[in-house]
């Protein structure tokens, strides 16, 4: 009995990491779903996953303050930062292929290698530095051709923008990480991301219908909120350090499904990089000093 209670909810928790990275590889698909700008699409995708948050920590009355105060404005450059990422994330997509898009965004803990080290005033690691240089030659595979005209060229330049984004991100979540709750974080990161794009509203046309609504809804509740709260959830049983490296899986599922719903299938050069990309990102988040 004592090996099934140790053994039950670490493997309950390993399922639901999966899932939720699993989950965390759909949005790239309503890129292409969505015939909109990124900046609609992120505001639809950050307004819904606030709305089911907030309704999540209700529900477990959970707190919605802010202590020390100051963390607001942190909260608020976080929620400016994640409106960006995500931007350059669907518009990575859109030039380019979900592949591309997925696997130049991951090429974000190469970047956090770099500024990781500036950010704590520590020395750079000499290995995660060569594994960064690796990653990069893989991002060299990717691109046939580093012309302007060159859609994949295009996607990379938008994607690594997307993962560079992400880097600082998580650096700034880490100091928010130590005195707040996930959930609240990143309720109020989206609620700021989502002031950050109203006027978006006003300067690009944007006429809803059901469809629109119902992949922004289920986008914003299902492929963010839902796929956060498990992803936390999942964490309880499991070491940071382990769910970092499974989330280098959220590329492989995202490629996978953009096959079965899109039709869309990486070429062997993009396969090629992507490999040489998600493999320098693991060892690079598994040689890190502290978890993410």
């Amino acid at each position: 009995m004592a090996a099934f209670d140790g053994t039950g909810p670490r493997t309950r928790a390993l399922l639901e990491i999966h899932l939720a990275v699993f989950l965390f590889g759909f949005p790239g698909l309503f890129g292409k779903w969505l015939a909109l700008s990124p900046f609609l699409i992120v505001l639809g995708r950050v307004f819904f996953a606030a709305l089911a948050l907030a309704l999540l920590m209700a529900v477990r009355r959970q707190s919605f303050r802010i202590r020390p105060g100051r963390d607001m404005a942190l909260l608020v450059l976080c929620g400016l930062v994640l409106a960006v990422h995500w931007t350059l994330f669907f518009r990575s997509i859109q030039v380019s292929t979900v592949a591309v898009g997925l696997l130049s965004y991951s090429s974000f803990p190469v970047f956090t290698a770099f500024l990781e080290p500036l950010a704590d005033r520590e020395r750079w690691d000499p290995w995660s530095l060569a594994f960064a240089l690796a990653a990069l030659g893989g991002v060299f595979l990717i691109v046939p051709k580093f012309e302007a005209g060159n859609s994949v060229f295009r996607g990379v330049l938008w994607g690594l923008g997307a993962g560079l984004t992400f880097s600082v991100l998580s650096i700034l979540n880490r100091r928010l990480a130590r005195r707040h709750s996930s959930l609240s974080v990143a309720l109020y990161q989206d609620l700021y991301a989502t002031a950050g794009l109203l006027p978006a509203l006003l300067l690009l046309p944007f006429h809803p219908d059901p469809r629109t609504l119902g992949l922004l809804a289920l986008l914003g509740v299902v492929g963010t909120a839902a796929a956060h709260a498990l992803f936390i959830k999942g964490m309880r049983h499991v070491p940071a350090r382990t769910a970092s490296i499974l989330s280098a899986l959220e590329p492989v599922y995202g490629i996978a499904l953009a096959w079965l719903f899109l039709k869309e299938s990486p070429s062997p050069r993009t396969l090629a990089g992507g490999v040489l990309i998600l493999a320098a990102a693991l060892v690079v988040t598994a040689k890190a000093r502290r978890p993410s």
